[in-house]
């Protein structure tokens, strides 16, 4: 499994699963992510995009260790839960096996963020018990975007709804959820950001230790050839125009930084520098 070290900060990926994806051009997840236009980003060869050019994307959490603090952030898709976005068939895989292989128990979880509230992003926060949703880790503290939840809740659709009452209403239930501002900071080394546009409260995860800085990035993109192309909003993004502003002026500012982008969707190895490549970016690994 992957790890990086940011001062005295480490961040551990754990992947739920790995996804590749043709251009569908019924119902693509970039409209302009044809064949034609990834061939022009040779960079994005072979980690980010395969031979059969299919953009390749990761499903997994990134359990920070700080100072006083173990943080997952994300929660994947989880068990047991029929989803649209896995074909509607419940997923049964070892991700808990994988984060007690990293030294992570589930009681040892003292706080969990989801940077926003999609499918993706939840599942984990509950396990099926005994035919009920139960909270994954039992002493955690759940930290959920007040506007996030606020926005999901008035306006999800029928889907959505059932991802509120599996994977968040039992942590509110179960009073471990604290509903937190777009700047909550979690420790001396570890804040949220805004960084909104794919959904109403979005958020990203910055971290900063000993002069070290990482920032991870939720789904303000998806993939790398975002970089290169900000205005490429995905189809899951409720605001395109915020999407692309949002995107614009992060990678602007992360640009020829010392700063450790780390991709919450982008497969292996994930993590990179963000480049100046013209009038647009590039991540180099």
């Amino acid at each position: 499994m992957l790890s990086w070290k940011i001062g005295a900060v480490t961040v551990t990926r754990i992947v739920e699963m790995e996804v590749p994806m043709p251009h569908n051009p019924e119902a693509p997840f970039f409209e302009h992510g044809t064949p034609e236009n990834l061939r022009r980003l040779p960079w994005l060869y072979p980690h980010f995009v395969n031979d059969q050019d299919q953009l390749l994307l990761s499903i997994h959490a990134l359990l920070v260790e700080a100072p006083g603090l173990r943080l997952v952030v994300d929660t994947c898709v989880g068990n047991d839960k029929p989803r649209g976005a896995v074909g509607g068939l419940p997923l049964a895989t070892p991700f808990l096996e994988h984060m007690a292989e990293a030294g992570w128990s589930r009681e040892s979880v003292d706080t969990v963020v989801c940077t926003h509230l999609h499918v993706d992003h939840v599942g984990w926060n509950t396990m099926l018990v005994d035919g009920k949703w139960m909270p994954t880790f039992p002493n955690a503290r759940y930290l959920i975007g007040r506007d996030e939840l606020a926005h999901w809740t008035a306006e999800g659709d029928d889907e959505q709804q059932v991802i509120l009452g599996d994977s968040i209403q039992p942590v509110l239930d179960a009073g471990l959820v604290d509903l937190v501002g777009l700047d909550h900071r979690l420790s001396p080394e570890v804040r949220l950001i805004p960084t909104l546009g794919h959904t109403p409260g979005h958020v990203s995860v910055m971290i900063e230790s000993e002069g070290e800085t990482a920032v991870i990035t939720g789904d303000m993109a998806h993939h790398p050839c975002q970089l290169a192309h900000p205005d490429w909003g995905a189809s899951f993004d409720v605001d395109q125009t915020a999407s692309s502003t949002t995107r614009r002026r992060m990678f602007a500012e992360w640009a020829d930084q010392p700063i450790l982008v780390i991709g919450t969707h982008f497969a292996g190895p994930t993590a990179g520098r963000v480049r100046r490549d013209g009038e647009a970016y590039r991540l180099e690994v």
